[in-house]
């Protein structure tokens, strides 16, 4: 029951470092950070199973995380209010080709971050976006200007 306590608390302290790293780092780990992540995996199991090596001690804490996984997936599932906790909800970058500095500097991204992912989808210039979306899962969406100026918002029509 201890290896199962102590692997309870490590999910939920992994959780919350893993949710306050940000979306964007999460989605672009250097090899460096990679080693990281696998050392500090071997730190967790010392923590979890103290002294136990045994067969029976990792199967516990290692059923213990799955069951915390499914557990957060099915609430997320269920709720739209706790989806939102566990995964975060998507951001506005970018509106009408201006950057939205206050959202940038929160998310801690750069300008030239969203330019390349930008570049990558085949957006030369962010004026030529309506609507840039950082999603949850750290990757970016463009929407562009339908077949008006890029440099223009379009025009509404008159209505006679």
């Amino acid at each position: 029951m201890q290896i199962v306590a102590r692997a309870s608390v490590m999910f939920v302290f992994l959780f919350i470092v893993m949710r306050s790293m940000g979306r964007k780092e999460l989605a672009e780990l250097s090899a460096f950070e990679l080693i990281l992540i696998i050392v500090m995996g071997d730190l967790i199991q010392q923590g979890v199973t103290q002294q136990d090596n045994s067969l029976t001690g990792a199967i516990t804490a290692i059923s213990t995380f799955v069951v915390w996984m499914l557990a957060l997936s099915y609430l997320s599932f269920k709720s739209k209010r706790a989806r939102t906790i566990i995964e975060g909800r998507p951001v506005i970058v970018i509106r009408d080709g201006e950057p939205q500095e206050k959202i940038i500097r929160y998310e801690r991204l750069s300008l030239d971050e969203i330019t390349d992912a930008a570049r990558e989808q085949g957006v030369g210039d962010l004026r030529d976006v309506q609507v840039g979306v950082l999603e949850s899962d750290g990757s970016f969406s463009f929407i562009r200007y339908n077949g008006g100026s890029p440099t223009k918002k379009p025009e509404k029509k008159a209505v006679d």
